[in-house]
């Protein structure tokens, strides 16, 4: 094993979220101010950029069943996974949960100041928050 570039590479992050309407999550991401890998993507999955070592993999539900052998969980009824990203500032935390619900997310709770640490969140069309 060549360990000599090792510590140059960064460890890379795909979170893979199955959805009902892929062209509708798109739509809902975009606004947001996301971006797609198109070489990632078909009718159906996208690769949705969040930053140079973070990527969103947008899935069917029939596209994500392929990975798993477990049931899919509705995540409007249960929650499998948290997905939080660090921000630059309490507005951009702000800006980007009325972004959301603009674009028909929905909030879950109030934002929450711990004094080391803000934050609030939102619900995408799939429930996912």
């Amino acid at each position: 094993m060549n360990f000599q570039n090792i510590e140059n590479m960064a460890t890379k992050i795909f979170v893979n979220l199955p959805v009902k309407d892929l062209n509708r999550s798109v739509e809902f991401f975009t606004k947001l101010g996301f971006s797609f890998n198109t070489q990632f993507t078909d009718e159906t999955a996208t690769s949705m950029i969040v930053s140079e070592d973070i990527f969103v993999m947008l899935l069917t539900q029939d596209k994500f069943k392929t990975f798993t052998p477990k049931e899919i969980c509705d995540a409007t009824k249960s929650t499998e996974v948290l997905v939080c990203l660090s921000s630059q500032s309490r507005e951009e935390v702000d800006e980007i949960v009325r972004k959301a619900v603009v674009a028909g997310g929905t909030t879950y709770n109030q934002p929450q100041d711990h004094g080391f640490m803000y934050g609030h969140g939102f619900e995408d069309l799939d429930g996912h928050i």
